[in-house]
């Protein structure tokens, strides 16, 4: 179905490709793996034909889809055999209601009234959207939207479906909805879906085969072959290799049934984590925050205390209104009543200067905090407005992320290499309170475990951190303290070994396979202490 052969691309004489040839067949689930800057979004784009011809470079080889030439057409040609649905679905709408986004499509091909009116009814119903057929699109939870932008690619007909990080901004729930939606369609219609994701541990469970791509080289076979040969890999596929299981195993379910000898030898209880000492003025004291915006309250009464030292994770599904604690917390954002108070002073009724000291939020987009030409000039002016010494925000970086170019526009830097940028810049004012949006979109294990570090050393020098995050495998490297939320209320607070172990959503794939043990370095260290055999 999707044919890349001998494909080679790249801008002057950077290459992304290099004669990349691969076959992914008819109805076939397909992943495709790599590190963060490795070129799947190229490699994605190019099947529909959006590389080279709406970003330019240099092409050579042939890819072909259902049999057709993707070089000699344009990404409108190809929607009726290609749909390609991108990161941010809300970015690519043209409408502002679900019905009319799944019309729009159709409308553009010319197909006939009552065929439109067959085919989104029979998407539809096929996507689960029957329930926000007439809704404002403005007004979907992630997961809806994502189901909707899946469901505008497939008005068309597609053979094939492309999508790029599908469940980057969801939270386990609904990730799960929409790759059972993704399913549905392989299985149920022929479809053939090549996905690319970073939380690997959600995916490849459904796929069929994988392609990884590493160096601007592709190699393909199953997901357990790729997976075990892969820089990046789930969780489950490092402690398979650690106990030395055969596979190694992808899901739970095959890990689960290799497991009982290493259970046996880890029986004894995880030791706990030290909290931080307890204090008589915590750092940040909230009282019955609320946030309400027209017709909807995001936060509902919320108290929350927090200490220096502790590692906070936010987690919820998608409207459960952690992005809007977190900026009532900070003081630029929405606050409808409530107090907040951080050393005493509410940021709220602070001055900007004086508010940068109290608490610094990381957003989702990183980028939006950066608006300079170039890393030198953006760490020039956060050391101006955070009253620093010139270099400090510099320094900071060069502890963050190594060898960055200082002349490099903000915009040009790979996903963890921005966040560094904006970590860097929010710190230069030395808050005591660091809060950070979903900082794991965009990153791959290696890049979360580095952060993770980052922050555990900020926390372990004084800072509390608050991170809000759907990304269950960051949380059980990371977090000391977990605090859920459902429409807009706490619903569980407390050192996360507890609080992930009694979720079944939230629990991360260790966890599930060997209960108590949150991460693979638990496990390894665990088996060095007692010298016991993996099994």
């Amino acid at each position: 179905m999707i044919r890349f052969d001998s494909v080679t691309f790249g801008y002057g004489d950077r290459p992304i490709l290099r004669e990349v040839t691969f076959a992914v067949p008819e109805g076939e689930f397909c992943l495709l793996v790599g590190t963060t800057g490795a070129g799947k979004s190229t490699l994605l784009r190019s099947v529909n034909g959006l590389v080279p011809h709406f970003t330019g470079g240099t092409m050579s080889g042939e890819i072909t889809v259902a049999g057709r030439s993707v070089r000699e057409a344009s990404p409108a040609d190809l929607a009726d055999v290609v749909g390609y649905v991108a990161q941010d679905p809300l970015a690519g709408f043209v409408t502002d209601e679900v019905e009319l986004e799944l019309a729009y499509t159709a409308e553009q091909l010319g197909l006939p009234q009552a065929t439109m009116r067959k085919r989104v009814t029979e998407i539809v119903d096929l996507l689960g959207l029957a329930d926000v057929r007439g809704r404002a699109l403005a007004g979907l939870s992630s997961g809806q939207r994502q189901r909707v932008a899946i469901g505008a690619a497939l008005v068309a007909g597609p053979s094939a479906l492309v999508l790029d990080e599908p469940t980057s901004a969801l939270d386990p729930g609904a990730a799960d909805e929409v790759l059972s939606a993704l399913h549905r369609l392989v299985h149920d219609l022929g479809v053939t879906v090549l996905l690319a994701e970073h939380r690997l541990e959600r995916v490849a469970q459904y796929a069929d085969s994988a392609l990884l791509l590493h160096g601007g080289e592709v190699t393909s076979g199953t997901p357990g072959a790729v997976l075990a040969a892969s820089p990046v890999a789930p969780p489950v596929v490092h402690l398979g290799k650690l106990a030395g299981w055969p596979g190694p195993p992808v899901t739970i379910r095959q890990a689960r049934r290799s497991a009982g000898p290493l259970r046996e030898a880890l029986a004894n209880p995880a030791p706990t984590e030290p909290e931080p000492e307890p204090s008589d003025a915590p750092l940040l004291r909230a009282g019955a925050v609320t946030v309400d915006y027209p017709g909807v309250r995001a936060v509902d009464r919320i108290d929350l205390d927090a200490s220096r030292g502790e590692r906070i994770a936010l987690m919820g599904r998608n409207g459960s209104g952690k992005s809007s604690l977190l900026w009532a917390l900070q003081g630029t954002g929405r606050r409808s009543s409530g107090s907040v108070a951080i050393e005493g002073a509410d940021p709220a009724e602070s001055k900007a200067a004086r508010r940068r000291t109290l608490a610094g939020l990381v957003p989702a987009e990183p980028a939006d905090l950066l608006y300079a030409e170039s890393v030198a000039a953006e760490c020039a002016a956060a050391d101006r407005e955070g009253g620093a010494p010139a270099g400090t925000c510099a320094k900071i970086l060069a502890d963050l992320v190594e060898d960055l170019d200082e002349a490099a526009h903000p915009r040009d830097l790979s996903e963890g290499q921005r966040l560094a940028l904006a970590l860097a810049v929010t710190l230069t004012a030395a808050p005591p309170l660091l809060l950070l949006d979903e900082p794991t979109r965009g990153l791959d294990y290696p890049g979360k475990e580095a952060l993770a570090a980052r922050l555990r050393k900020l926390a372990d020098a004084g800072h509390c951190v608050m991170v809000a995050t759907h990304d269950v495998e960051f949380v059980a490297e990371f977090a000391s303290r977990v605090v859920i939320l459902s429409d807009g209320e706490v619903v569980a607070d407390g050192p996360a070994r507890q609080i992930v172990s009694a979720s079944p959503m939230f629990a991360p794939q260790v966890e599930k396979v060997i209960p108590g043990r949150l991460t693979v370095g638990e496990v390894a260290a665990a088996l060095e202490a007692s010298d016991g055999e993996p099994g």
